[in-house]
């Protein structure tokens, strides 16, 4: 099985207005891989006020975790209204660079785990992607990089997409970008959360199970991203890689539930 990496910012979460928790993709991938029973490199940072506390809460999830320095912490604040998550953008965090792509190890498969727009440019993907299979969260295309009430548009770089291999869109973002067959990406996911997800491939799509949603779903289209991206590197197909990713989101939400 070729290695498996994790590339995104952590962020500084306030959920209904408790206390500021930690998130982000690569939290919540580490989850998942453990639970998967699987190893995955997770490149991550944050800035300095969270470093050591959030790199700590990271490694202790059993994953090797490379914390790289970062200058802010992306932050949110957000709460829902059944499974609608609405939320604020308290502070954006810092861009990935083509030079921070070169800690990832050649043959990797990636996935890059954005939190807004602004986290991966379209060179920082090329540079990703070169020698390495990669995934992306279509966070990345429509989440404005701005204060305030979180907004999306479909006005991202379509050079962001040229050398994704497999993107992950939750229902809300695929209504923004629009027409799947037009994103000239292999494999597409889009997740609609207990009504489960379609899998876009080989110019066919199908159905996949659905999981039952937590009081608080927070990291489930993470969690799935990375299951998928196990299964696929270990050589399933997409939609038997879909469905155990269901299974293993349907697991960890139902921790929540106990």
């Amino acid at each position: 099985m070729p290695p498996l990496a994790l590339v995104g910012n952590l962020s500084r979460d306030v959920v209904d207005g408790g206390p500021p928790r930690i998130g982000g993709g690569p939290y919540y991938a580490a989850q998942a891989w453990r639970t998967y029973g699987t190893r995955g490199t997770i490149f991550t940072r944050c800035g300095p006020e969270d470093r050591v506390p959030y790199t700590r809460h990271l490694t202790g999830l059993g994953q090797p975790v490379v914390s790289l320095e970062g200058t802010k912490t992306t932050s949110f604040s957000f709460y829902y209204e059944g499974d609608t998550r609405i939320m604020t953008v308290e502070q954006p965090g810092d861009s990935w660079t083509p030079a921070d792509a070169e800690l990832v190890p050649p043959g990797a498969w990636v996935h890059a785990a954005p939190l807004l727009r602004s986290d991966f440019p379209a060179e920082t993907l090329a540079a990703i992607a070169k020698q390495r299979t990669l995934s992306f969260d279509g966070q990345g295309l429509v989440r404005i990089a701005e204060p305030g009430a979180l907004r999306l548009d479909a006005e991202f770089d379509p050079a962001m997409l040229e050398h994704v291999q497999i993107l992950k869109l939750a229902e809300e973002e695929a209504e923004v970008v629009g027409a799947i067959d037009k994103l000239g990406v292999p494999e597409v996911l889009v997740t609609y959360g207990e009504r489960g997800s379609r899998v876009y491939f080989d110019g066919r799509s199908e159905q996949v199970g659905a999981w039952p949603v937590a009081a608080d779903p927070t990291g489930s289209g993470d969690f799935f991203s990375a299951a998928y991206l196990a299964a696929r590197a270990e050589g399933l197909t997409p939609v038997p890689a879909a469905e155990r990713a269901t299974e293993l989101v349907r697991s960890l939400l139902a921790e929540r539930l106990t």
